[in-house]
């Protein structure tokens, strides 16, 4: 980690079988202790923008050697084919992830990551260990193994994929340093060969020496292997010619106690690790945008596995949406509450079962946990989790409401106007007339103004759906029958 104002995760791992990434898992979970915010100065997108830029700087170079002829790293053939899809990733990370909407995740309360999001951690714990190589096969085995430890929440697990994508473009980072440095050694040789081999004259060189006081100079220093295996790459070809200046490099590796053939075989080894790693990062890239996260999640999420238990046999039957609405809804009271979801769902699970007796269904309205999440029930589920002045009104409780405000206020604009009237005209009898006349169209009026100040304030309710496409319940095709005498 650097010391500037924000710091930033690049965990180093190494590649581990699934049950070992799985133990892995467990017990970074078991370690971790979580509070309910991140601190700003972990925010990741300025590390992020930073590495974006060192990636496009990457890509420019080797395009600049493309041009020269120089030998292009062999990772770096990836990036030069799949910089599109790092840009768009970055891009859409930049925008989906504001500071505001990173403060409110979970952080680390303890240990070396303390104050970084958790979901972050998680992320980046994920990419080190399976050397970037990301599908929904290993993401559904991490998140399983650390939720056996401790639970996620819904939103952390919805928002996996930013910060996935965020560890990713720091690993590409740190390869593209290594490319970086690898295709300014190869332009010093070629440099020096078209010096002392070519003898050109400096009008006609086309490599120019390397400026010394460049502002990243960490990436200039001499890389031994690199410089070592393209230079002896190069001489080798010039035959005869080459033989004085290899004899004199050989000498030069020996004294490091090496060969040069050992010192070949090192950078080849080197080459094929960061090539394997920048693909699997790409690769990855692609394969977090095709992950079905809808599915995994329900496959994953602690809540959704309690839900499915719905003693009135209703929620597995519901539409996406309609099970996305019902787990907002446990989310929302969690937020106002400060109460475990998984907490949550135990307790409408339990208040739904009590009015099912040996499989029988005593109240399916108050069997069904959508009672205590969405309906009149919600006021007793509050009672249930201990929330004081939470009052719920109920559906009947607001259509009152909105009745009597009608009728209300009706009611004074009429006998203002109407005692307006009166006084005006001084006749008692054309005032009643009147208010009994203009009643009606007044309270149209009082309504659709009403209404309008409604639609402006409150949010429409979602309606719950049920979802028949792959099979009709065999009890909703019996109620279909008896209904229409099928």
């Amino acid at each position: 980690m650097n010391k500037s104002k924000y710091r930033y995760l690049n965990i180093k791992g190494t590649v581990l079988d699934n049950y070992q990434f799985q133990n892995y898992m467990e017990k970074i979970a078991s370690g971790h202790e979580i509070k309910n915010y991140s601190e700003k100065w972990t925010y990741p997108i300025p590390r992020l923008k930073d590495n974006f830029k060192f990636i496009q700087k990457t890509y420019e170079l080797l395009n600049e050697h493309l041009k020269l002829k120089i030998d292009t790293h062999p990772a770096g053939e990836w990036l030069l084919d799949n910089f599109y899809i790092i840009e768009e990733t970055y891009k859409t990370v930049v925008s989906e992830m504001s500071l505001k909407k990173y403060i409110n995740f979970k952080g680390i309360a303890n240990g070396i990551y303390k104050g970084f999001s958790r979901d972050y951690v998680l992320a980046s714990e994920i990419v080190a260990y399976t050397d970037n190589k990301i599908d929904d096969e290993i993401l559904a085995l991490a998140i399983k193994a650390y939720q056996n430890r401790k639970l996620l929440s819904m939103e952390e697990i919805w928002n996996l994929w930013i910060f996935l994508e965020i560890a990713l473009i720091e690993n590409i980072r740190n390869i593209c340093e290594k490319i970086y440095s690898s295709q300014i050694q190869k332009y010093k040789v070629e440099n020096i060969i078209e010096r002392l081999v070519d003898i050109k004259e400096n009008k006609k060189r086309v490599f120019k020496d390397v400026k010394k006081d460049n502002k990243n100079n960490i990436l200039y220093k001499e890389m031994k292997y690199p410089f070592i295996e393209y230079m002896s790459y190069k001489l080798k070809r010039y035959g005869r010619q080459g033989v004085p200046y290899l004899e004199i490099l050989e000498e030069q590796v020996n004294k490091m106690g090496m060969t040069i053939s050992e010192v070949i075989q090192k950078e080849h080894y080197d080459i094929a690790i960061s090539k394997v790693s920048l693909g699997n990062s790409i690769i990855s890239l692609k394969e977090i945008l095709r992950v079905n996260f809808l599915s995994l999640f329900e496959k994953i999420n602690g809540v959704e596995d309690i839900l499915k238990k719905d003693p009135a046999n209703v929620y597995q039957n519901m539409d996406y949406k309609t099970k996305e609405y019902y787990r907002n809804e446990i989310k929302q009271i969690s937020e106002k509450t400060k109460i475990s979801e998984l907490y949550i769902a135990k307790k409408i699970l339990e208040l739904s079962e009590r009015y099912v007796n040996k499989e029988n269904i005593i109240d399916i309205k108050k069997s069904h946990i959508g009672y205590y999440l969405i309906s009149e029930g919600k006021d007793e589920l509050l009672n249930t989790l201990g929330v004081k002045n939470k009052k719920h009104i109920s559906n009947m409780g607001k259509a009152k409401r909105y009745i009597f405000s009608i009728y209300f206020i009706t009611t004074i604009l009429t006998l203002l106007i109407g005692g307006y009237i009166s006084y005006a005209k001084r006749n008692i009898i054309i005032s009643i007339i009147i208010s009994i006349v203009i009643y009606i169209p007044i309270s149209e009026i009082v309504q659709q103004f009403i209404n309008y100040i409604l639609n402006k304030r409150v949010k429409p309710a979602m309606i719950p759906k049920m979802d028949f496409s792959n099979r009709c319940p065999k009890r909703v095709f019996n109620i279909c029958c008896n209904t229409y005498y099928c």
